[in-house]
C-alpha cells in the first residue's frame, strides 16, 4: 500500500468516525409499506438500513427547516440598512426554542 492509499484510507476512517460520533439509537414504528421502501433503498445501494433511514430523516429535516415561514412579530430586534428587522413569533422560532430547551435539559438522546 503506498502512502496516498493510507492516507485515503484514513480520511475515509475520519470522516466515517464524524458520521457515527453525533448519532443516537432510536426506536421508531413505520409503516410497513415504508419499511419496504427503506429495505429496498438499503438493498439498492449496499448500506446498512439504519444509515438509509438517519440519512432521510436528517435530510427531510433540514428541507422541513428551510420551508417552516417567517412570522413578523411586534418586535423590532434590529435594523439593516435603514429596515427594521422584526422578531420572528412563528414556527420557526418556538421550533428552535424547542431545541435549546432539550439541549439544556439533556433530553438530546433517544426518544
Amino acid at each position: 500500500m503506498s502512502i496516498s492509499t493510507f492516507s485515503s484510507l484514513l480520511e475515509e476512517w475520519e470522516k466515517s468516525a464524524e458520521k457515527q460520533a453525533g448519532k443516537v439509537p432510536t426506536t421508531v414504528s413505520i409503516y410497513e409499506c415504508d419499511e419496504i421502501k427503506l429495505r429496498a433503498l438499503a438493498k439498492v445501494y449496499g448500506l446498512p438500513l439504519e444509515e438509509v433511514t438517519a440519512s432521510l430523516i436528517h435530510q427531510a429535516l433540514l428541507e422541513l427547516e428551510e420551508k417552516m415561514p417567517y412570522v413578523a412579530g411586534d418586535k423590532v430586534i434590529r435594523v439593516e440598512e435603514g429596515a427594521n428587522i422584526y422578531e420572528d413569533v412563528g414556527p420557526m422560532a418556538r421550533y428552535l426554542k424547542a431545541q435549546k430547551e432539550l439541549k439544556g435539559s439533556g433530553l438530546n438522546g433517544s426518544s
